[in-house]
């Protein structure tokens, strides 16, 4: 059981017990009261698409490289230009690229530095920022498209609403990471040392889309007894990346007329004649299509070069593997003398083994012999055909990184928290919601709410979670004051809403990894990378950037809540 399949397991029970029926789920799936879930989904998923595929084009490790060129040597320059190259990156595209290929650049960055002691400073910021910048636009994460939705916001609006807390608390946020936080030398060197690449390293870059096309580099690069040779292979990767120049251009093309478009809609309140709410995913599909059918006419028009190129990495990597079987036979218990070996070419076979057995007797084998020898072409049968990642790299590397997995995970928190709805619980948490806003006022909603919505999200199945159900309890902390005839005022609804969207977007990088998708799939990136973050270290260096960041957006929310917003009583 895990944070996706626990929410599916507990519908699963509570249908099989009848405490929920078929009300909760159609609510909880096709949508109700503003939030439709199955939209909201296809719209994500399909303008991930189109965001992971200009990841896959090498556009976002390429860029970071010019950004570590810009930045030299200077440590504290650098930290600065790729801190505010990830923010401005993850307001467009949000931050599962941003992770997907921030992280990895990062991890290979601080390796190769000879100065750096630990890359905690710089893959914390990293993470923190891009969660940071996709508070701004309600297309970067699927909690704004949840919170837009259930209060009918405009995008435009939304956006507008908070790019001002968004963007004082990236600069606020910074000199705190670089001289309090992180003032450390072995973690952001005045001057950082990096190794040089050598000149017969820079040979022409590799679609790393493409299965094996490192051959047995991306092995060796891991291999912890061969520090010296994965330095430098990870030199290679950040010093010389591959970039497609096509794919890019056309994706962030694509890409910009497709936000652009819905926000000139959503905007423009552009209404169905059957006056339904507009399906914004009737733009993202499309466009998606479009990313798709690029990337599969490429995929085929290139499709030889990129089987020759998987061809000669499965080579490699067979004749590494190989290598590596012999040696560890040869320190088998029964002594081995080489008789004569013969080419270790693909196809070619090894000539044969003498073995002295405890008898005293001395036979010759093959040394493929299925009882001496891992058999590495067994284990890669798939060069005897073009496998669909080898004609179609694009797709398919785009495909496997999309989040499919927030597909079943978000239906069943609708599921679950509609049902909180309909057997009164909501009602009960909006009762203590609306007796803390009577005391505190509009100061304590915005307080009270971003508070809430960061603890929660460690709590309440991420932050998805979390928006789905503060959602449902400010709208009946709604219904409570309408069916009582007491107004909400404008600027206190406001305060409320708009403070739950800095909390659900901050409270990603909290105390628990859990606390979003996002954060899961960071840990599961470093961790192939060798780095190791233990729970409470992460929540240990969390804690301050968080708070501090709340804070700050927080107060600037105030501030302008006071200055735009007025007493008057809250309409829809």
């Amino acid at each position: 059981m895990n944070s996706v399949t626990a929410p599916l397991i507990a519908d699963l029970f509570l249908l099989a017990i009848l405490a929920i029926g078929r009300k909760e789920v159609h609510d909880g799936t096709i949508g109700e009261g503003g939030i439709f879930p199955l939209d909201i989904m296809i719209f994500f998923i399909t303008l991930a698409y189109i965001a992971i595929s200009i990841d896959a084009s090498g556009l976002i490790r390429y860029l970071a490289l010019k950004v570590l060129q810009w930045g030299g040597e200077v440590g504290h320059r650098l930290f600065f230009y790729l801190y505010a190259f990830f923010f401005g990156l993850g307001v467009f595209i949000g931050n599962d690229p941003i992770i997907l290929s921030g992280t990895a650049f990062l991890s290979y960055m601080t390796r190769v530095s000879n100065n750096i002691a630990h890359p905690r400073a710089w893959i914390f910021t990293q993470f923190a920022i891009a969660n940071i910048a996709s508070a701004i636009l309600v297309s970067s994460n699927p909690t704004n498209l949840v919170l837009a939705g259930a209060f009918n916001i405009k995008f435009i609006e939304y956006t507008a609403n908070m790019v001002v807390p968004v963007v004082i608390t990236a600069i606020v946020l910074f000199p705190f990471l670089l001289y309090i936080i992180f003032a450390n030398e072995g973690l952001i060197p005045v001057s950082i040392q990096m190794r040089e690449l050598p000149a017969e390293a820079k040979s022409k870059p590799v679609n790393p889309n493409i299965p094996n096309a490192r051959g047995s580099a991306a092995e060796e690069e891991n291999n912890p007894g061969n520090e010296e040779e994965g330095k430098l292979l990870s030199l290679v990767e950040i010093m010389n990346p591959f970039l497609d120049k096509g794919g890019a251009a056309f994706g962030a093309v694509i890409m910009s007329a497709t936000l652009i478009t819905v926000l000139a809609l959503n905007a423009a309140s552009v209404k169905p004649k059957d006056n339904e709410h507009l399906q914004v995913f009737w733009v993202t599909l499309p466009a998606a299509f479009v990313m798709l059918c690029w990337d599969l006419t490429f995929g085929w028009l290139n499709r030889e070069e990129t089987r020759q190129i998987a061809r000669k990495g499965r080579e490699d990597l067979e004749r590494a593997r190989l290598e590596r079987g012999v040696g560890v036979q040869v320190r088998d218990s029964y002594p081995l003398a080489r008789a004569a070996r013969g080419s270790i070419e693909r196809g070619t076979e090894m000539s044969s083994l003498t073995r002295d057995y405890p008898d005293g007797s001395r036979k010759e084998r093959p040394i493929h012999d299925d009882d001496d020898v891992y058999d590495v072409r067994a284990d890669l049968k798939c060069s005897d055909y073009d496998s669909p990642p080898e004609t179609f790299p694009t797709v398919m590397a785009v495909i496997s990184h999309l989040p499919f997995a927030l597909v079943p995970f978000a239906f069943a928190m609708f599921v679950l928290v509609q049902a909180l709805v309909t057997k009164g619980w909501v009602p009960v948490f909006a009762h203590g919601w609306d007796h803390w806003v009577e005391k505190t006022g509009t100061i304590g909603a915005i307080g009270g709410m971003g508070f809430l919505s960061v603890i929660l999200c460690n709590f309440a199945g991420t932050n998805i979670g979390t928006t789905i159900l503060l959602s449902r309890v400010i709208q009946t902390w709604q219904a409570i004051h309408q069916q009582n005839g007491i107004p909400i005022s404008d600027r206190t609804f406001w305060a409320t809403v708009y403070s739950m969207a800095l909390g659900v977007n901050y409270g990603a990088f909290s105390t628990a990894f859990s606390a979003s998708l996002a954060g899961l799939l960071w840990r599961d990136i470093l961790e192939r990378k060798h780095i190791h973050i233990r729970r409470l270290e992460f929540a240990r260096v969390n804690v301050p950037i968080i708070a501090i960041a709340m804070t700050v957006g927080c107060t600037v929310l105030v501030g302008e809540i006071y200055i735009i917003r007025k007493e008057t009583p809250y309409h829809m």
